[in-house]
């Protein structure tokens, strides 16, 4: 069976049992974004044979004809940036509807691991040397707008996305979460100037703060999925104030509980002094927000912005769950007044790099430990390639799908089983990004 044979077998089971409810991408043959389509009228092009596999996460058609004729309706990308995950959605804003969701999870905290671990194993081997090496921290200038790579990696990820998705859907506008809380309207409410500092927005600024700074639970006794309760630290009747430093959120018991007693005199001295930290997500997202609103400024398309309370505003309003893909729905003034969203299903995308450049292995001191081979790739296949395998005798006769893993030896190495390479077929190459949810819908397809 040929790999476009497989592919088309595989996308039709799959939207026969709902695994696509959304949209599928449509380019015509001169890779001119159209406008998506059903999954079933997916399915009969490509029975018909007038239309192609051209890309498979996202899953996208290419057709056999040209469509330089064909109106298509702007769609406008809107983002939710953060640390961990960031939320990604396509929406037609005349009609509402929710055309693609994904949410993209980012691989910084690893990136930071590494360079620690890096820098530790390089400090020991300077100190077991017994020549002199000058140090060299103080002769090494960083450019303008300079990031540390754990946040550059969080920008590259999501400008990848929205070039990515730029080149399959008409996309005409862009919008983002830029500021994520309006800590100086918080820590001093009489500014003026501010439109809405008087009004809704307020209260929600502060509350999505203290909600994301304490994790949704309750500071005292670490309750979860409760209704919260914005309460003093120091109490307003011995001189507290309404400082964002001095609240945090409690569950209705401990709120009436404490009364007008302090934390400490509660029994919860820690409570003040996590009040006091910086919440360290928002400061990673605080220091990246203006970078990639340059860097999506660059693309030429419009960029609209809102803020975090802006945001849940607009998703309390429209009674949707809090999910990463529903908040960048919710993005900005533009999010029309019915988002129609019951039939998306979000694509789960991680970052997961390209490997890495260390030939010898080392222990937690330092020492070499382990060689690895000098081979990424063997015909044609190279590690990370995500690959069918039709094992047809043996202990694990039958069909593997999954990640392969290329070794000295002529065997590779899918799903922890050897396999010959005479029985893989590529069903997508590796591009930096693995898909969970997709790949154990399409494992246990092929199963």
């Amino acid at each position: 069976m040929s790999l476009t044979s497989f592919l088309v077998i595989v996308e039709a089971n799959i939207t026969r049992k709902e695994a696509h409810l959304s949209k599928v991408f449509l380019l015509d043959t001169n890779k001119k974004p159209l406008d998506p389509i059903e999954p079933g009228y997916a399915r009969k092009l490509l029975g018909w044979g007038k239309a192609a596999v051209f890309k498979r996460y996202p899953f996208t058609l290419i057709l056999k004809e040209a469509r330089p004729d064909v109106t298509v309706a702007p769609l406008r990308l809107k983002l939710d940036p953060g640390s961990k995950t960031t939320g990604l959605a396509l929406v037609n804003d005349s009609t509402g509807e929710v055309v693609f969701a994904a949410e993209l999870t980012h691989r910084g905290q690893a990136i930071k691991n590494s360079l620690d671990s890096r820098r530790v194993l390089r400090r020991g081997r300077r100190n077991r040397k017994t020549r002199y090496r000058p140090a060299r921290f103080l002769n090494r200038p960083k450019p303008k707008g300079w990031l540390p790579p754990s946040l550059n990696s969080r920008l590259e990820n999501v400008m990848t996305w929205v070039r990515r998705l730029y080149h399959l859907t008409p996309i005409t506008a862009l919008s983002m979460e830029l500021v994520r809380f309006d800590t100086q309207l918080m820590q001093s409410p009489e500014i003026s100037g501010v439109e809405y500092q008087q009004g809704e927005l307020q209260g929600y600024e502060v509350r999505h703060y203290l909600l994301e700074k304490w994790g949704r639970k309750c500071a005292y006794c670490g309750v979860g999925n409760v209704p919260f309760e914005i309460e003093h630290i120091n109490p307003r009747s011995r001189g507290g104030s309404n400082r964002v430093s001095n609240l945090t959120i409690a569950c209705h018991k401990c709120n009436q509980e404490k009364g007008n007693q302090t934390a400490a005199e509660y029994g919860h001295p820690d409570v003040q002094a996590k009040a006091k930290l910086p919440l360290k997500d928002a400061a990673a997202v605080n220091a990246t927000r203006w970078a990639l609103f340059h860097r999506l400024e660059a693309t030429g398309l419009p960029v609209e912005t809102g803020s975090g309370g802006l945001t849940k505003f607009n998703r309390t309003k429209r009674e949707l769950p809090k999910t990463h893909w529903l908040d960048a729905a919710c993005v900005g003034k533009s999010t029309p007044l019915v988002l129609k969203a019951d039939r998306v299903k979000p694509l789960l995308i991680a970052a997961k790099g390209w490997g890495n450049r260390k030939m010898c292995l080392t222990d937690k001191y330092g020492f070499p430990n382990k060689h690895r081979t000098k081979n990424k790739s063997f015909l044609c296949f190279r590690s990370g390639d995500m690959i069918k395998a039709t094992i047809p005798i043996g202990k694990h006769a039958g069909v593997q799908v999954g990640r392969v893993t290329i070794r000295q030896r002529p065997s590779f190495k899918v799903n922890g089983i050897d396999v010959h390479p005479k029985y893989c077929q590529i069903v997508q190459r590796i591009d930096g990004y693995a898909y969970s949810q997709e790949l154990k819908e399409l494992a246990a397809l092929a199963a």
